[in-house]
């Protein structure tokens, strides 16, 4: 059947304003499942496991903004992906506090209005970083904590779980052996069309700690922190050292005050003002640059961009 003539210009016209679309579509998506002493020894089918997670992790993101949608949507997308993988120490996979039970934390921050939203001690909510994105677009606050974030999430209708549903076998090893404090924190960042940066962290904290410790993960400027001037940054590590240091704003402010570039603020904060094995960040200019810098053995990271980049790593000889 012949298509008239005007139709098929349509066609034509439509498919062009798409390919136009998506050819100036520029985007940069960072993430990270968390830092610390990750073994070489481990299981080849681990290592895997571990690759392919990040790979669909980074594919929700990358999805989102390829197709036009927002930094904001492509961040908590990626870390609702990690939060319900029991590989990472974020919602399903949460680590053991000393009573043995899970307490989660996570904030969210976009950087066109510095709005931001954050929640700390949670123990029933199944998506904190959900739950922080309402703080900040339906509160006229910035931070929940414990009984009082669990009471804006009934308002606000989101997904409650019982706190057994963050159980697993894994974690609860890791808590009888108590060899290491786990540092693992996942987190994402991102660029979109529109040069709006968005920074994202979600964690349940380190193994066996202490009822009622919070991390960087939910403290704006100090574990997460976004800026459409600057850059938007996610932390993990030992969150005492990364609240004390102020790390992710000083990676703004580096950037603001002192005309740093990226990757000179990024490694400045980790390696010149951190102790040896404290962690890494992962973090976008307004530029689109990019750096994931750690000083730990290894990072679970990645990167995607609209220039076709997109690879995951662990370690750092990768």
């Amino acid at each position: 059947m012949l298509i008239p003539n005007k139709t098929l210009a349509i066609i034509i016209f439509c498919f062009l304003t798409t390919a136009t679309i998506f050819s100036q579509n520029k985007y940069t998506i960072v993430i990270h499942g968390g830092a610390g002493t990750i073994s070489k020894d481990m299981p080849d089918s681990v290592k895997e496991d571990y690759y392919s997670a990040l790979k669909e992790a980074l594919s929700i993101g990358k999805s989102i903004l390829h197709l036009g949608g927002s930094s904001l949507d492509a961040v908590e997308r990626v870390i609702n992906y990690f939060e319900d993988n029991p590989k990472f120490n974020a919602g399903r996979g949460a680590v053991y506090t000393a009573e043995g039970k899970h307490e989660l934390d996570a904030s969210i921050m976009f950087g066109k209005d510095l709005s931001c939203g954050a929640v700390a001690g949670v123990t029933g909510i199944k998506n904190p970083i959900s739950l922080a994105r309402l703080v900040m677009e339906k509160s006229p606050h910035v931070f929940f904590f414990g009984e009082g974030a669990e009471q804006y999430g009934k308002k606000m209708g989101v997904t409650f779980v019982e706190n057994s549903y963050f159980d697993t076998e894994k974690r609860f090893e890791q808590l009888k052996k108590s060899q290491e404090k786990i540092k693992g924190t996942v987190g994402c960042v991102a660029i979109d069309n529109e040069g709006n940066i968005t920074a994202g962290t979600s964690t349940g904290g380190m193994t066996n700690k202490m009822h009622g410790r919070v991390g960087d993960s939910p403290i704006i400027g100090a574990g997460n922190y976004a800026n459409n001037k600057t850059c938007g940054v996610s932390a993990t590590g030992t969150g005492e050292l990364f609240i004390r240091h102020n790390v992710a704003f000083n990676v703004s402010a580096l950037m603001e005050y002192k005309g740093f570039t990226l990757q000179q603020a990024a490694d400045e904060m980790i390696f010149n003002r951190l102790p040896e094995g404290a962690g890494g960040i992962i973090a976008v200019d307004k530029e689109g640059n990019y750096s994931m810098v750690f000083s730990s053995s290894g990072m679970f990271r990645g990167v995607a961009d609209s220039e076709g980049v997109f690879e995951v790593k662990i370690w750092k000889e990768e």
